[in-house]
């Protein structure tokens, strides 16, 4: 492993620990992580792979701090928690087979309908009206929480602003939301990690100490969302899918 200088070991750990205070809340973390790792010369799929190692980490960390305030559905989250990680397993593995250009498209144009849906609907997320799991709610839940799991291991990029959407949909307020999409995103990120880490696409000299810097901002970005409640993290899950929809824009159009 080649020698990493004072300055990359900076550049990561502050890179990562603002990438893991937003990413705790709504995700969007991989939009700094990830381009700090390419910059450090690394190749696309080792950024990537270093990328999952600390944000797993990070997330790791918020989990528990969202488990330790009371905002997370223990029963529905242990529930789904196997099928965020088996989707993203899959994922990986087909990312390896086609390019996950092909999904970009698509995606931001849910991203739009995820921002628009939320900014139109003033009161939505402010409490929770979540009070019974039907078999129709248990099913939309399972099929998202695996496809959003298979999207996670294959692109990845808008991922928490998914889960989040998806619990919202069920009546949860955006804390609660939050907490429990949380708890998903660990598992499909440590589900791709061990992926990553069977086709050696991981560099532990640059992830572990990014990972460390996640740990401290995701505790702190969790533990302010718990206090400040449920219209903060609105504003911040709406700004951050916003810059996924500009960044993913100039991407695509640069790209054309």
């Amino acid at each position: 492993m080649e020698n990493m200088s004072l300055e990359i070991l900076l550049f990561l750990i502050a890179a990562g620990f603002l990438a893991a205070f937003v990413d705790s809340v709504v995700g969007g973390g991989g939009l700094v992580s990830i381009p700090a790792l390419l910059f450090t010369g690394l190749p696309p799929s080792l950024a990537l792979g270093t990328n999952k190692l600390a944000s797993t980490m990070g997330a790791l960390t918020s989990t528990l701090s969202f488990l330790k305030s009371g905002k997370i559905n223990k029963k529905l989250v242990l529930m789904l928690f196997p099928l965020a990680v088996v989707g993203s397993a899959v994922g990986v593995y087909v990312v390896q087979l086609i390019s996950s250009a092909v999904l970009k498209p698509l995606i931001l144009v849910l991203l739009v309908g995820v921002t628009i849906y939320t900014v139109m609907s003033k009161r939505w997320g402010s409490e929770s009206t979540f009070t019974v799991m039907t078999r129709k709610l248990a099913i939309f839940i399972g099929l998202a929480a695996m496809i959003i799991g298979f999207y996670d291991g294959f692109l990845g990029a808008g991922t928490g602003s998914f889960l989040i959407f998806s619990f919202l949909l069920l009546g949860f307020d955006f804390v609660e939301a939050a907490g429990n999409a949380k708890v998903l995103n660990f598992g499909s990120n440590l589900a791709a990690l061990i992926a990553f880490i069977y086709f050696d696409s991981v560099h532990f000299g640059y992830g572990v100490p990014m990972g460390i810097a996640m740990v401290i901002g995701a505790a702190i970005g969790s533990n302010l969302a718990i206090r400040k409640g449920a219209a903060y993290v609105k504003a911040l899950f709406v700004s951050v899918t916003v810059i996924f929809i500009g960044k993913g824009l100039w991407d695509y159009l640069t790209s054309m």
